[in-house]
C-alpha cells in the first residue's frame, strides 16, 4: 500500500495559531510535535519509501525543516491549488507510472488519531476490502454531536467481514448538513461522519477521474506525457491551473455508484480538529475543564482555551466560560467556543484587506 498525505490546507478557522505560510499542520496544537509529525509516526507501519506528502511549493521547506530524514523524491508538488480532486488525481498520476495497480490511501496531515493501533488495522482492512473487491473504500468514524462542519455519510447493512472488520454498504453522502438535520442522523443510527480517508486502487480512481472529470482528468494525462521530460514546467503548470477546482467528494464520490464503494466503520478517537472548540472536546475531559497553553491565573474560568506564544505575557481571566483566547505576537482573538467556526470570516475579512499573513 501507498499513503499519499495531504499536507497542502490553510486551516483558517485555527487563526490566529494556523496562518498561511505556516498552517495547523506545521503547527504544535495537539502534542509537543505538529501535526504532520504525528500524522507520520501514525504510518510507520509502511515501508517509509512507500509513503508520500503532497503539498504545495510553498510549504516544501517548511516540510524538509520537519522532516529531514523525508525522502525529497516522495514529496509531491501541486503546481497550483486546485482542491483535493485534482491534488488527488495528480498523485494518482504520479504513482501510476510506478505501478497502476498499487493499493493507494489517502491521509490528512492535520487530523487527530489517538488509538494509532485500531488506525493501522483499518487501514489494512481497506487494502484487503480493495484487493477483493477492487472497491472505493472509506474509513469512517461515529458521530459524536450534530457536527455541521463535517460531511455525513449514510450506511447499510453488513456484507463482510475481514480480519474481524465490518465492511458496510454505502449509501449516500451528504456534505455539512444543518444543525435540525445533523441530529436527525445521529439520531437515525444509519450515519458515520466522513473523515476522508480513503483506500483504493490506483487505476481504479483514475478511472473514476476519466468517467466522471474528464477534462481534469486528459489534462492530467497531458502532464503525465511530459513529466519526465526537460522543459516541462510551463506545461505542467499550465494544465494542472486549468483543472477544476473541486473536492474529491464533490467530483467523484458523489457520483460514483454507491455499491462502488465499501464503509469500514472504526473508533481509534478520530477528529479534523478543526476549530478551538473541537480542539477543546479532544484535548480535555470534561466540558468545564480549561485547556491552557499559557502564563496565566485564572478565577471562576470554566471550559476555556487560552493559548499564547509569550512565556512572558500574563493573561488573566475572571468569570468566563467556554471561550477561545489565543495571542500571538501580531494577534489576538476572543470568541465563544461555539462560535469558532467563525473564525474563517475574521481571516476572509483580513484577506480581503491584505492585512492576513
Amino acid at each position: 500500500m501507498k499513503a499519499v498525505i495531504l499536507a497542502g490546507g490553510v486551516g483558517s478557522r485555527l487563526w490566529p495559531v494556523s496562518r498561511q505560510k505556516k498552517p495547523k499542520q506545521f503547527q504544535c496544537l495537539t502534542s509537543n510535535k505538529t501535526m504532520l509529525q504525528d500524522t507520520l509516526k501514525r504510518m510507520n507501519f509502511l515501508k517509509k519509501e512507500d509513503i508520500y506528502i503532497a503539498t504545495n511549493e510553498k510549504f516544501v521547506k517548511e516540510i524538509r525543516k520537519e522532516l529531514p530524514k523525508f525522502p525529497l523524491k516522495n514529496i509531491i508538488i501541486e503546481p497550483a491549488l486546485r482542491d483535493t480532486a485534482t491534488c488527488i488525481g495528480y498523485a494518482a498520476m504520479i504513482l501510476s507510472k510506478k505501478n497502476p495497480d498499487d493499493v493507494m490511501a489517502i491521509i490528512y496531515a492535520d487530523h487527530i488519531v489517538k488509538d494509532v493501533k485500531e488506525f493501522q488495522k483499518k487501514l489494512l482492512a481497506a487494502e484487503k476490502t480493495v484487493k477483493k473487491y477492487d472497491s472505493l473504500n472509506i474509513i469512517e468514524v461515529k458521530a459524536k454531536y450534530p457536527n455541521i462542519n463535517l460531511g455525513w455519510v449514510k450506511v447499510g447493512k453488513r456484507t463482510d467481514t475481514i480480519d474481524g472488520n465490518a465492511i458496510l454498504e454505502f449509501k449516500a453522502f451528504t456534505e455539512k448538513p444543518d444543525y435540525k438535520k445533523a441530529k436527525s442522523f445521529i439520531a437515525s443510527g444509519d450515519y458515520l461522519w466522513n473523515t476522508g480517508m480513503y483506500v483504493w486502487k490506483i487505476s481504479t480512481i483514475l478511472e473514476k477521474f476519466k468517467k466522471h472529470l474528464p477534462d481534469t482528468y486528459n489534462r492530467l494525462m497531458k502532464i503525465k506525457a511530459v513529466i519526465d521530460k526537460k522543459n516541462a514546467v510551463s506545461i505542467i503548470k499550465k494544465e494542472y491551473s486549468l483543472c477544476q477546482k473541486i473536492s474529491i467528494d464533490y467530483a467523484i464520490m458523489e457520483k460514483v455508484h454507491p455499491k462502488e464503494v465499501k464503509i469500514i466503520p472504526a473508533e481509534f478517537g478520530w477528529s479534523d480538529v478543526g476549530t478551538w472548540e473541537s480542539i477543546h472536546e479532544e484535548l480535555t475531559k470534561n466540558i468545564k475543564e480549561n485547556l491552557i497553553h499559557a502564563n496565566n491565573f485564572t478565577i471562576d474560568t470554566f471550559g476555556t482555551v487560552i493559548r499564547s506564544d509569550n512565556p512572558k505575557k500574563i493573561i488573566a481571566t475572571i468569570g468566563i466560560e467556554n471561550l477561545a483566547i489565543i495571542d500571538t505576537k501580531d494577534a489576538l482573538l476572543i470568541c465563544p467556543l461555539n462560535r469558532s467556526q467563525e473564525v474563517k470570516k475574521v481571516v476572509e475579512k483580513l484577506q480581503n484587506s491584505k492585512r492576513y499573513l
